[in-house]
């Protein structure tokens, strides 16, 4: 029998995301969905179409709606019933996360999205391949608020694909530091972003970007120490730009290593990461975390971002650096919806009831 499944945010892009992830998956099954008290009571047929024009308000390129999810009534998300539900996905804005997941949580296994949590001593932020231990965390969480489920958090997209490549790194080299600049698809605003803004354009600041890179990096790279998460002792200088890009988010990476490394050495770590992962066989896995390009044209989004089904994180102009000491740089692309949001998370739910903290 597969796990019930509710999504919440389920009218929005990363909800949609979600619902694709979903569709035909062996072991989740759409039961529930929620969303603001303004669509409470509509089909999801009828909140994702305008009525005047019959256009369909659905963002995922490549895929219908599920069809298990058209018919179903949305919820309001400030009570939806959690009877029988085993998870509950929560891609919502961050002021509705921060009242909301504690109220699934309380009941039930709740895989969030949003950022409110994410900081929290007791939530792990996890990427699935890159830090599943803290999923101890959860244990003390429960222990702590009494809760019959959890919180358990993916990062912020940006950070994902800078995390993914620094863990592959520190794990053969140990790393000092390292400086990224961003050039991120216009997706990740939403669809709030003017085009008159982006067109022809690279927006030079997003808004608090920055800061939730330099501060959940180090602690998904951090240690399980009692409890609680020790950060990553390495420094984190980020500059976050936004580029006319639909999806994905390029990243130029300058790190400093704890010991020298050949370039072979570099690729052979970037290659050989998060094999005992992969070799799982998650149905959202990718086969291969981290997906090394040698011609030096590449990685670009517009031709990698879905490789994998966006999941595997690219990295390509790997070359020493004449400045850092132990210096390497490189660029990577990863997709800021998939890895970085939907997908990513109904992977990280994969790997909860592959580890038994969802229910069968």
């Amino acid at each position: 029998m597969k796990i019930k499944a509710a999504v919440v945010g389920a009218t929005g892009i990363a909800g949609q995301k979600v619902l694709a992830a979903l569709d035909n998956h062996p072991d989740f099954e759409i039961a529930a969905l929620a969303a603001s008290e303004r669509s409470a009571g509509k089909t999801y047929r009828d909140a994702i179409t305008d009525p005047a024009s019959g256009i369909r308000r659905w963002y995922v390129a490549g895929y219908e709606p599920p069809a298990e999810a058209l018919e179903l009534k949305l919820q309001d998300a400030k009570s939806l019933r959690l009877e029988g539900i085993g998870v509950v996905f929560a891609a919502v804005e961050s002021e509705a996360a921060r009242e909301l997941e504690p109220i699934y949580a309380e009941r039930v296994a709740t895989v969030s999205t949003a950022r409110p949590h994410r900081m929290e001593p007791d939530v792990p932020l996890v990427i699935p391949g890159v830090n599943v231990e803290h999923l101890a965390l959860i244990h003390e969480q429960r222990r702590r608020r009494g809760w019959k489920g959890y919180i358990a958090t993916t990062p912020n997209c940006t950070a994902i694909g800078l995390a993914i490549t620094l863990k592959a790194l520190d794990e053969a080299f140990g790393v000092e530091s390292a400086i990224v600049t961003t050039m991120q698809g216009i997706s990740g605003a939403g669809r709030d972003l003017p085009a008159l803004d982006i067109l022809e354009n690279i927006i030079p600041y997003i808004a608090r970007e920055e800061d939730r890179v330099k501060i959940e990096t180090p602690k998904i790279l951090g240690r399980l120490v009692e409890g609680s998460i020790a950060d990553a002792p390495l420094r984190i200088s980020a500059t976050c730009t936004r580029a006319g890009v639909l999806e994905a988010h390029t990243e130029s990476v300058t790190v400093s290593l704890k010991r020298a490394a050949s370039e072979f050495e570099v690729i052979r770590a970037f290659e050989g990461f998060g094999r005992d992962f992969t070799s799982l066989g998650l149905p959202n896995s990718p086969r291969h975390m981290i997906t090394v390009h040698r011609d030096p044209t590449r990685p670009q989004p517009r031709l990698d971002r879905d490789l994998e089904r966006g999941m595997t994180t690219s990295v390509g102009r790997i070359r020493a650096d004449e400045v850092m000491p132990n210096g390497w740089k490189y660029l990577l692309v990863s997709h800021n919806s998939e890895m970085g949001a939907g997908r990513g998370a109904v992977l990280l739910a994969e790997y909860l009831l592959h580890a038994g903290y969802i229910a069968h």
